[in-house]
């Protein structure tokens, strides 16, 4: 490739392709909403609806039969699924400490404790060796993250959990249509949650849906979670009915969000194909970059590729992980790092000297006693330090050669490292000459305030 100047530096972008609108909607889906609307039948009570019983129909067919049930938000569908597998107060739940907060905030509010274990530090998966040390007799479950479209290692996951006669939770939120050897993710465990809001690869506005291989714990989840219009519904356990009352979770399901499901879902194979083949051209046109890694995937484990991960290499580069995105950006091109910290370093875990808004779980921390902030997780820490995430619609509705473009500023910022890296000098070197100006005055102004 021959060099050409950085835009950052004055240089013409490579990148280009607009970033497309994202999410996209038949009109039938869009009529059905105007028809709800028009209508006045926008409460969602369970399958007495039928716009909510076609939602979950949808989902229930698209996951090989599980039992599904669509609520407001992905993190309500995990708390519907530690609900419905009766987790609680005393018991612990093993999971990852790198992903969105949710993962870890549905087992909080159920009074469950998190124990976190460390990662692979490529991928940003939990790594399944890691969690057997951290089991002991008051774990629960462990919870799976399938992060950035990426399936966990789910087989290798089962084992342990059955060994051992945990559950098995999936975090699928990111992850719609990503397989292990042709199994859907979410079909593995004994509940999972996804979420559904307007950014994910099945996208709605905001929705989530939770699906469980288990009659029981479905109808555990409807009675704590939804209203109790379901113990109408067929099926509902006799021995749970002395037991329905109001004083629940409210996480149904507007029918104007539910009737976009039907659609969303017969569309999903599709996209994931066409996010699958963005990614396999961009990964082809990336051989040459040796500052990024990208990972790499074992035979069978095919991701649905919701956001592309990759991890900078600072020693390879001569520059700060924020200059090459800043490079990038210019170039049209937006990759930022999508964790800014570990969740175990997340300041209301540290329930030792906590002074902000008390959170409901904090009495659950002081019991547990566990001091969050010292564990040893290096992977999870390296991974904050070195991802680049590129967002979900960076794989959305493009062409190969969208797809080589952005590949390219890549390899353009690779080749003009140099320039970058005199430019970093000269903006370290302003941005100390402004603060000792700062400081200067902040000092003259003491000293006059001394005289007075």
């Amino acid at each position: 490739m021959s060099k050409s100047k950085l835009a950052l530096l004055g240089g013409k972008p490579t990148g280009g392709a607009k970033y497309p609108a994202f999410p996209h909607f038949e009109k039938s889906a869009i009529d059905k909403v105007v028809d709800i609307l028009e209508t006045g039948q926008t409460v969602g009570l369970g399958r007495t609806n039928p716009v909510i019983e076609g939602a979950e129909q949808a989902i229930s067919q698209y996951h090989d039969g599980r039992q599904s049930m669509v609520v407001n938000s992905g993190h309500a569908a995990l708390m519907c699924a530690l609900m419905g597998l009766e987790i609680g107060p005393g018991d612990e739940v093993i999971t990852t400490p790198y992903t969105w907060g949710a993962s870890t905030s549905c087992i909080l509010y159920v009074g469950a404790i998190p124990v976190f274990t460390d990662i692979d530090p490529l991928t940003g998966l939990l790594d399944p060796k890691k969690i057997e040390q951290a089991i002991t007799p008051k774990t629960k479950a462990i919870l799976a993250v399938h992060i950035y479209g990426q399936p966990a290692d789910m087989p290798a996951l089962k084992r342990i959990a059955k060994k051992h006669g945990l559950y098995l939770i999936e975090d699928g939120s990111q992850s719609h249509g990503a397989t292990i050897h042709g199994q859907k993710v979410g079909n593995f465990g004994d509940a999972a949650g996804f979420s559904c809001m307007g950014g994910k690869i099945l996208a709605t506005s905001e929705a989530g849906y939770m699906v469980t291989p288990h009659e029981k714990v479905f109808w555990t989840a409807a009675m704590m979670c939804q209203h109790y219009g379901r113990s109408a519904e067929p099926g509902f356990p006799e021995e749970f009915k002395p037991y329905v009352d109001s004083l629940v979770f409210t996480f149904r399901l507007s029918p104007l969000i539910a009737s976009l499901f039907p659609s969303q879902v017969r569309r999903l194979p599709a996209q994931v194909e066409a996010r699958q083949t963005n990614a396999a051209i961009f990964r082809d046109a990336m051989q040459d970059c040796e500052v990024v890694q990208l990972p790499k995937y074992r035979k069978g484990f095919e991701p649905s590729n919701y956001i592309m991960t990759m991890n900078f290499q600072p020693e390879k580069a001569g520059i700060r992980r924020e200059t090459f995105s800043r490079a990038l950006g210019a170039e049209g091109v937006s990759a930022w790092p999508y964790v800014p910290e570990s969740i175990h370093k997340w300041n209301r875990l540290q329930w030792k000297g906590y002074k902000g808004p008390m959170p409901l779980w904090f009495d659950a921390l002081k019991r547990a006693r566990t001091n969050y902030a010292a564990q040893d997780l290096p992977n999870a820490d390296y991974k904050v330090a070195h991802a680049l995430e590129m967002g979900w619609t960076s794989l959305f509705r493009r062409d190969a050669q969208s797809m080589k473009r952005m590949a390219r500023a890549f390899l353009k910022v690779q080749d003009n490292l140099s320039a970058l890296q005199k430019w970093e000098e000269e903006e370290d070197a302003k941005r100390q000459k402004e603060e000792s100006k700062i400081i200067g005055a902040a000092k003259r102004a003491a000293a006059s305030y001394k005289r007075k």
